[in-house]
């Protein structure tokens, strides 16, 4: 039955049997051993689209989960990667912008009716706290009646959060060391990059940012930097359907890193691997591969991966 439905996802998804080929990986499964990562979500901003899911990434290590950005449907990217929900422990959060921390709350709430019943660890800026118990008043008929009908735990507290202001080690265990530093997302702060070190890969998460010298340093040397990214040409394209093009312009270009400046980063910090993900604008399907990553390679001569939802890396 899974060996059915995965053939029939790859055929209806050409790009999915792609990424699979490319990677010569399976998406998530019982029992995997080292460090894979998967992009759950691709595309930049809140609005949603047929195109790309919201911004979302999953770093399994020998099979455990570590989520990077809760965008609307996460745990829904999680189940199609072959996550089982009540794994979840770990969520990093960069920045607190809809389209990361729409479904902060949602995926645990999700792995809790799923049969979640130990602690999930938040990691991020200030206002996690606040929000989780915002979140679980918000739910509360809801989770009332779980808890009375289907004998779930309580949810509040099992939700930890860890909030900070500034570069630090974030976690460290027996799987992989987590760093985070400061980057420039214009008014928006703090945000923050991460970085996992685990026994045999290194990843590097830039999160929202433009270009920016703090995540050059974190990345050094890294096996692989997912980068978000902005296709400059096509932002006259897509203020011609906004009432807010100035303002929203002026957000984009300070906020974001273009296709050039992401080649220039990766080579200065001297990655083995560069994937194009946080697609800006992410819903513009005449933006081809060969257009996002075209001005990258003439900044950074090593691999360069044009991210697509539920690629395997």
């Amino acid at each position: 039955m899974q060996l059915a439905l995965a053939a029939g996802s790859a055929a209806a998804l050409p790009w999915l049997a792609q990424a699979q080929a490319q990677t010569s990986a399976p998406l998530a499964a019982a029992g995997d051993k080292g460090t894979r990562l998967i992009l759950l979500g691709t595309k930049g901003g809140p609005t949603p689209s047929a195109l790309r899911a919201a911004p979302a990434n999953v770093l399994l290590i020998d099979g455990q989960p570590y989520v990077v950005d809760c965008g609307n449907g996460v745990a829904l990217q999680l189940v199609k990667a072959g996550v089982k929900l009540p794994r979840i422990r770990d969520i990093f959060l960069t920045h607190q912008h809809s389209d990361h921390n729409a479904d902060l709350g949602n995926l645990v709430l999700l792995a809790w009716a799923t049969g979640l019943a130990t602690p999930v660890q938040m990691y991020g800026p200030p206002g996690m706290r606040r929000m989780m118990d915002d979140f679980v008043r918000m739910n509360a008929i809801d989770i009332a009646v779980r808890i009375k009908e289907e004998g779930r735990p309580l949810l509040r507290p099992l939700i930890k959060t860890h909030e900070f202001s500034g570069p630090r080690v974030v976690l460290e265990n027996d799987q992989v060391k987590v760093t985070a530093a400061l980057v420039d997302h214009y008014t928006l702060k703090p945000a923050f990059a991460y970085r996992f070190d685990s026994k045999d890969r290194s990843v590097v998460f830039s999160g929202d940012t433009a270009y920016n010298e703090n995540l050059i340093q974190l990345a050094k040397g890294a096996d692989v930097l997912v980068h978000e990214v902005m296709y400059l040409p096509a932002l006259e394209k897509l203020m011609r359907t906004v009432d807010n093009a100035p303002t929203l312009l002026d957000h984009l270009v300070k906020s974001h890193t273009s296709t050039a400046q992401v080649g220039l980063a990766a080579a200065r910090a001297g990655v083995k691997t560069l994937v194009l993900s946080h697609f800006v604008p992410g819903g513009d399907p005449s933006i081809s591969d060969e257009m996002w990553s075209a001005e990258a390679r003439k900044q950074f001569s090593g691999e360069i991966i044009v991210g697509k939802d539920l690629m395997v890396i």
